[in-house]
């Protein structure tokens, strides 16, 4: 029995991973009576961003849950804190419930208009700053999440085609839409997956370029913007001399990266890949019904529904999903719940996964590992506390989840401006690199924000090879552009 129970904990996973995670299960009650709670929390953080890291092999929500129910048996937070983490986070919840819903019934649109996009920008380069730069711009005004969604079922559908035509035996599609000819070869697969590797890393870091910028970009620029009592201008205004310098040298390294191709960049669509695509896409219009073009114009008034109704946030984001997703299936004609219940399969165990993640982040909270950063820098003098304030965030954001550091951050300085500590403008000097710091160096890793964790457990990333530390590494000189430039401008 004891031989059936370790082949099927975790499933396949490499046996290393599996005694790591068993190994120290059975090592956390010793060491929190020998080194105290301090230490295990911290080793427990560690050993999360572990499950994160072996993400290919196993979904974290195994891994990582495990590893969630021996913090609550340790008593390390309590399930008070976990469901009030989660009340707290519950628009985000609802965002990825029923906004990705929405999208995945987007997707006929919005393969229409990217691979259209793909197949008349042939410069690689150009294409990639394309991306960048829509993400952004999206995200600015619309959400990371939603955008980062977008461009999952964008990936996966174009990598759904070529998967098609390279099962079926390619090259020349017959009448009939069917392929026929030779296999296409292993390395032309890689050569793809590159490239939709790049691409997709190039949009990601855009949604954070964008995201920064205004107070609707991100969950925590909200609550930013609340406590510092600043409207949608206002929050632009007092970012921009940070986030705007930070966009360019964003784009900048975006272009500096595909024609160097340094760090996993610069793969370009081989010309077969192309020409597969566009023939394709050709089969497809050809053979457009009506009922499809009527299709694609729900989708499209859909589309502009939902950039207006993000834009002016006229109802919270997951609500306005909900909306949506009503009337795209109603006027589609999708009635079937079997057909609705395909759309719930990418954002469930993902809005799990972060349920089992605000396990951790009570922990954080209730053993107070942040607090010793904080008071550090608070301890610093005030010409060197923004500058602190921005890599000190950056750093926790990281390693946890930007959200709640921006969350702490503020409400302590918050605190320290209602007691008569710290003047209006050295508060908000404080709140923008508070706003910076969890939003720029946070791309370092996925678990720094959600869109990025989001992408990292979805469907595209085994598909495209996108782990774990493919990410941490394709990220890098993003990361290292973004903290110089952004400490720089404080």
């Amino acid at each position: 029995m004891l031989s059936i129970a370790y082949k099927n904990f975790l499933g396949n996973s490499p046996d290393w991973f599996k005694i790591a995670i068993l190994g120290f299960l059975v090592l956390a009650w010793p060491i929190k009576l020998i080194a105290g709670t301090t230490v295990v929390g911290w080793l427990f953080i560690a050993m999360f961003i572990l499950t994160l890291a072996m993400a290919l092999k196993c979904y974290p929500l195994q891994s990582g849950g495990v590893l969630a129910l021996a913090i609550l048996l340790l008593g390390l937070t309590s399930p008070e804190t976990v469901w009030h983490e989660i009340q707290a986070n519950l628009g985000v919840l609802a965002l990825l419930i029923f906004m990705v819903s929405f999208i995945y019934f987007m997707k006929p649109l919005l393969v229409f208009i990217f691979a259209k996009l793909m197949m008349k920008v042939e410069s690689k380069w150009q294409l990639s700053l394309l991306f960048s730069f829509s993400a952004a711009f999206l995200s600015a005004f619309l959400d990371a999440l939603t955008v980062t969604a977008v461009l999952i079922t964008v990936f996966v559908a174009l990598y759904g085609v070529y998967e098609k035509v390279h099962s079926s035996q390619d090259k020349d599609y017959t009448d009939d839409g069917e392929a026929d000819g030779p296999k296409m070869g292993g390395e032309m697969l890689e050569e793809f997956r590159s490239f939709i590797r790049s691409l997709v890393m190039h949009g990601a870091v855009g949604t954070a370029l964008g995201g920064v910028c205004t107070m609707v970009g991100e969950p925590q620029n909200l609550l930013i913007a609340e406590k510092m009592g600043w409207d949608f201008v206002e929050f632009a205004a007092q970012m921009a001399h940070v986030t705007i310098p930070a966009v360019i040298a964003g784009f900048i390294t975006c272009v500096a990266l595909e024609l160097t191709g340094w760090f996993g960049f610069g793969t370009k669509l081989n010309p077969q890949v192309r020409e597969i695509i566009f023939r394709y896409l050709e089969h497809e219009d050809a053979k457009r019904t009506q009922s499809d073009v009527y299709g694609l114009w729900v989708q499209g008034i859909s589309g502009v529904i939902l950039i207006f109704g993000l834009a002016f946030h006229i109802m919270e984001v997951g609500l306005l999903g909900l909306c949506l997703l009503v009337l795209v299936t109603a006027m589609m004609g999708i009635k079937e719940e079997a057909q609705i219940g395909h759309a719930f399969e990418e954002s469930l165990p993902f809005v799990s996964l972060l349920c089992i993640f605000f396990v951790v982040v009570g922990m954080i909270h209730d053993l107070h590992l942040f607090s010793p950063v904080i008071e550090a820098v608070l301890r610093m003098p005030e010409a060197d506390q923004a500058g602190a304030f921005f890599l000190a965030n950056g750093l926790l954001s990281a390693i946890s989840d930007n959200v709640f550091v921006a969350t702490v951050y503020i409400n302590e300085v918050r605190a320290a401006f209602d007691a008569g500590t710290i003047s209006r403008d050295h508060f908000d000097t404080l709140a923008i690199a508070i706003n910076t710091g969890t939003n720029l160096p946070s791309v370092a890793t996925p678990n720094g924000q959600a869109a990025f964790l989001f992408l990292l457990t979805s469907a595209l990333a085994p598909a495209i090879r996108l782990g774990y530390m493919t990410m941490v590494k394709m990220a890098f000189p993003y990361t290292i552009v973004l903290t110089i430039v952004g400490y720089i401008f404080q």
